[in-house]
Protein backbone atom coordinates (compact mmCIF):
# COMPACT_ATOMS: atom_id res chain seq x y z
CA UNK A 1 0.00 0.00 0.00
CA UNK A 2 1.19 3.26 -0.90
CA UNK A 3 1.65 6.86 1.03
CA UNK A 4 -1.80 7.57 -0.25
CA UNK A 5 -3.06 4.84 1.67
CA UNK A 6 -1.40 5.77 5.12
CA UNK A 7 -2.32 9.27 4.78
CA UNK A 8 -5.65 8.93 3.86
CA UNK A 9 -5.95 6.24 6.93
CA UNK A 10 -7.21 3.75 4.73
CA UNK A 11 -4.99 0.73 5.86
CA UNK A 12 -7.21 -1.41 7.49
CA UNK A 13 -10.15 -0.85 4.52
CA UNK A 14 -7.39 -2.02 1.95
CA UNK A 15 -6.34 -4.65 3.98
CA UNK A 16 -10.13 -6.01 4.76
CA UNK A 17 -11.19 -5.90 1.21
CA UNK A 18 -8.10 -8.19 0.42
CA UNK A 19 -9.25 -10.88 3.58
CA UNK A 20 -13.11 -10.68 2.64
CA UNK A 21 -11.61 -11.57 -0.59
CA UNK A 22 -10.43 -15.05 0.79
CA UNK A 23 -7.10 -14.24 0.11
CA UNK A 24 -5.00 -14.42 3.27
CA UNK A 25 -1.56 -12.31 4.51
CA UNK A 26 1.27 -14.41 5.48
CA UNK A 27 3.59 -11.03 5.42
CA UNK A 28 2.92 -7.70 6.65
CA UNK A 29 5.13 -4.61 7.67
CA UNK A 30 5.51 -1.00 7.39
CA UNK A 31 8.72 0.37 5.95
CA UNK A 32 10.34 3.86 4.60
CA UNK A 33 11.15 3.47 0.61
CA UNK A 34 15.12 4.46 0.52
CA UNK A 35 16.24 5.46 -2.69
CA UNK A 36 18.16 2.57 -3.12
CA UNK A 37 15.23 0.54 -2.49
CA UNK A 38 12.96 2.57 -4.91
CA UNK A 39 15.59 2.46 -7.78
CA UNK A 40 16.07 -1.12 -7.69
CA UNK A 41 11.81 -1.57 -7.11
CA UNK A 42 11.35 1.29 -10.05
CA UNK A 43 14.23 0.39 -12.25
CA UNK A 44 12.33 0.35 -15.40
CA UNK A 45 11.19 4.12 -14.01
CA UNK A 46 14.56 5.52 -12.82
CA UNK A 47 15.40 6.83 -16.13
CA UNK A 48 11.88 8.67 -16.84
CA UNK A 49 11.75 12.01 -16.37
CA UNK A 50 8.90 11.88 -13.84
CA UNK A 51 10.89 9.32 -11.41
CA UNK A 52 11.88 12.48 -9.29
CA UNK A 53 8.21 12.79 -8.95
CA UNK A 54 7.41 9.59 -8.29
CA UNK A 55 10.40 9.11 -5.46
CA UNK A 56 9.10 12.14 -4.02
CA UNK A 57 5.49 10.93 -3.57
CA UNK A 58 6.42 7.31 -2.54
CA UNK A 59 9.32 9.10 0.33
CA UNK A 60 6.13 10.72 1.99
CA UNK A 61 5.24 8.16 4.40
CA UNK A 62 5.94 4.64 5.34
CA UNK A 63 4.51 2.23 2.92
CA UNK A 64 2.99 -0.89 4.11
CA UNK A 65 4.16 -3.90 1.91
CA UNK A 66 1.99 -7.30 2.13
CA UNK A 67 2.55 -10.24 0.98
CA UNK A 68 -1.04 -12.27 0.29
CA UNK A 69 -1.41 -16.18 -0.40
CA UNK A 70 -4.09 -17.79 -2.82
CA UNK A 71 -5.27 -19.28 -5.24
CA UNK A 72 -3.86 -17.17 -8.60
CA UNK A 73 -3.03 -14.64 -6.27
CA UNK A 74 -1.25 -12.30 -9.01
CA UNK A 75 -4.07 -12.57 -11.08
CA UNK A 76 -6.85 -12.02 -8.33
CA UNK A 77 -4.39 -8.80 -6.84
CA UNK A 78 -4.67 -6.89 -10.09
CA UNK A 79 -7.98 -7.72 -10.88
CA UNK A 80 -9.12 -5.96 -7.30
CA UNK A 81 -6.45 -3.48 -8.11
CA UNK A 82 -7.72 -2.20 -11.11
CA UNK A 83 -6.18 -0.06 -13.64
CA UNK A 84 -2.70 1.99 -13.15
CA UNK A 85 -4.97 4.80 -13.58
CA UNK A 86 -7.72 5.49 -10.69
CA UNK A 87 -9.66 8.20 -12.75
CA UNK A 88 -9.57 4.67 -15.67
CA UNK A 89 -10.22 2.00 -13.10
CA UNK A 90 -13.47 0.70 -12.59
CA UNK A 91 -15.68 1.31 -9.51
CA UNK A 92 -15.36 -1.69 -7.57
CA UNK A 93 -11.61 -2.31 -7.66
CA UNK A 94 -9.68 -0.97 -5.21
CA UNK A 95 -8.54 1.98 -7.58
CA UNK A 96 -11.81 2.60 -8.78
CA UNK A 97 -13.25 3.46 -5.16
CA UNK A 98 -10.24 5.47 -4.25
CA UNK A 99 -8.04 6.84 -7.00
CA UNK A 100 -7.75 10.23 -8.76
CA UNK A 101 -4.24 9.84 -10.09
CA UNK A 102 -2.27 7.75 -11.97
CA UNK A 103 1.02 8.31 -9.32
CA UNK A 104 -1.37 8.13 -6.03
CA UNK A 105 -2.88 4.94 -7.17
CA UNK A 106 -3.25 3.16 -3.50
CA UNK A 107 -1.60 0.36 -3.91
CA UNK A 108 1.24 -1.70 -5.76
CA UNK A 109 0.02 -4.97 -7.72
CA UNK A 110 2.97 -7.47 -8.89
CA UNK A 111 2.44 -7.80 -12.58
CA UNK A 112 3.06 -11.81 -13.08
CA UNK A 113 4.34 -15.11 -10.90
CA UNK A 114 8.13 -13.61 -11.59
CA UNK A 115 8.00 -10.60 -10.37
CA UNK A 116 5.87 -11.35 -7.24
CA UNK A 117 8.19 -13.48 -6.16
CA UNK A 118 11.60 -10.82 -6.74
CA UNK A 119 9.25 -8.06 -4.90
CA UNK A 120 8.60 -10.65 -1.58
CA UNK A 121 12.42 -11.06 -1.53
CA UNK A 122 12.84 -7.43 -1.57
CA UNK A 123 10.60 -6.45 0.84
CA UNK A 124 10.64 -9.53 3.42
CA UNK A 125 13.45 -11.83 4.78
CA UNK A 126 12.54 -15.25 4.81
CA UNK A 127 11.53 -15.14 8.32
CA UNK A 128 9.08 -12.54 8.22
CA UNK A 129 6.74 -15.21 5.84
CA UNK A 130 4.61 -17.43 7.72
CA UNK A 131 3.01 -20.21 6.71
CA UNK A 132 -0.82 -20.83 7.69
CA UNK A 133 -1.01 -24.23 6.46
CA UNK A 134 -4.57 -25.19 5.16
CA UNK A 135 -6.43 -22.97 7.91
CA UNK A 136 -9.18 -22.04 6.07
CA UNK A 137 -8.51 -23.07 2.60
CA UNK A 138 -11.09 -25.64 2.83
CA UNK A 139 -13.91 -22.71 2.87
CA UNK A 140 -12.88 -21.01 0.46
CA UNK A 141 -11.29 -23.40 -2.35
CA UNK A 142 -13.25 -26.97 -3.95
CA UNK A 143 -10.65 -29.58 -2.81
CA UNK A 144 -9.10 -29.99 -5.82
CA UNK A 145 -8.53 -26.32 -6.34
CA UNK A 146 -5.96 -26.17 -3.93
CA UNK A 147 -3.33 -28.64 -2.69
CA UNK A 148 -3.54 -28.78 1.01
Amino acid sequence: MKPSVVKRMLMGEIISRFERKGLRIIGMKMLYMTDALLEEHYSHLKDKPFFPLLKKSMQATPVVALCLEGVEVVRVVRAMAGVTNGRNAAIGTIRGDYAMSNQQNIVHASDGIYAAKEEIERFFKPEEIFDLGDLNFNSLYAVDEVDL
